[in-house]
């Protein structure tokens, strides 16, 4: 009996509770001073992204472009690599 008397309560509050959020997160007094701060938050990390990737540049480290380039053209070697092998098999079959 108590169970089922909390349990309502808490559903019913939840329900307002959650519609009243709603409404809230909706309104454009909330919404525009959110968005301007997400974009400023972006812009920052993207600086700070610039700014990291020149640093470790002038240390001499590979940047993360460096490395997925690398990454690409060890990827197309293997496929050469894996074709020779193939055509190599292919041929002391037919000989």
């Amino acid at each position: 009996m108590i169970w089922k008397t909390w349990k309502d309560a808490f559903n019913t509050w939840e329900k307002h509770t959650a519609d009243y959020l709603e409404e809230v997160l909706k309104s454009p007094l909330v919404l525009k001073p959110s968005g301007t701060m997400l974009s400023l938050a972006m812009k920052a990390k993207a600086k700070r992204d610039e700014a990291v990737t020149k640093w470790w540049g002038m240390v001499g480290l590979p940047t993360k472009h460096d490395q997925e380039r690398t990454l690409h053209n060890l990827n197309q070697l293997e496929s050469k690599i894996l074709d020779l092998e193939e055509k190599l098999e292919e041929v002391q079959r037919d000989s």
